[in-house]
């Protein structure tokens, strides 16, 4: 394997598998995603052998070995670097109490932020399996974050452990939440419903912005400077439509931290 060969990046979910295959200077050569659990096989056969894989997976044990046999079958023996958050790295300083408890993927995704947005206040919203937030000072300082069910999960809990609500899936969900028109033709958001299922899918969609636009605030009524809101995940499209505050969109912040940690860590494995 020459110095100059690829890194393969691999982000494993709660829901799913995203990977990429970048270069040395951060260009992506390709990149794609699977399901747990599917019969679907990433496309690998026509890529260049890249010099070693990094991989953050917050999805347990059977996928990490799920991923080591995909692994096997095209690359034998291709070095493969699980990440773990640590005290700092890439510029990013975790203030966890334990740093190391930190989920990877909420790791690799501040320190991808943190180089995406040079010298701003960042709030990071990923909406998953799980709703998380991270609150990281423009210096690298990651200063905490929440954790909260995700849209999906929110709804689906509600079906499962009522007698008398739906349980409701993201792609049903989806379809109940037409912003449609006010009277007058003004635009509206998902408000009061006339029904259960948008009721529902509704004060899920709600519950989530209300959380973001309620920790943006305070963040900047604390620090006293602009935050730029950075939102991310399968879910975005929902609960941004409901945001009344301004946000930016990016949906590679983990493998883009994935290939900094690459780079940064390069030198050592070599020497």
């Amino acid at each position: 394997m020459t110095s100059d060969a690829p890194y393969l990046l691999i982000d494993a979910g709660n829901s799913r598998i995203k990977w990429a295959l970048v270069q040395r200077d951060g260009t992506q050569c390709a990149a794609g995603a699977l399901a747990h659990g599917g019969a679907d096989q990433p496309d690998w056969s026509t890529l260049p052998t890249p010099g070693s894989a990094w991989l953050s997976n917050v999805a347990g044990e059977t996928v990490a070995a799920r991923i080591g046999a995909l692994l096997d079958a095209h690359w034998p023996q291709l070095p493969l670097t699980t990440i773990r958050a640590c005290a700092q790295q890439c510029g990013v300083t975790n203030s966890y109490t334990t740093p190391h408890a930190l989920g990877s993927d909420r790791w690799a995704g501040l320190i991808g932020a943190h180089a995406a947005f040079p010298g701003e206040h960042l709030l990071i919203a990923t909406f998953g399996t799980a709703t998380t937030l991270e609150a990281l000072r423009a210096d690298g300082r990651f200063i905490g974050g929440l954790i909260a069910p995700g849209w999906t999960l929110m709804m689906r809990s509600l079906g499962e452990h009522t007698a008398q609500l739906p349980t409701l899936d993201a792609n049903a969900a989806r379809g109940l939440l037409d912003d449609g028109d006010a009277p007058g033709g003004e635009r509206r958001g998902p408000f009061f419903a006339t029904d259960t299922p948008r009721s529902l899918s509704a004060g899920c969609t709600l519950a989530q912005a209300g959380l973001i636009e309620r920790m943006w605030r305070d963040l900047q009524s604390e620090w006293r400077v602009p935050v730029r809101l950075v939102v991310s995940g399968g879910a975005a499209d929902e609960v941004t439509g409901a945001l009344e505050v301004p946000h930016t969109r990016h949906d590679s912040l983990v493998l883009s931290g994935l290939a900094l940690i690459a780079a940064e860590s390069a030198p050592a494995r070599s020497a």
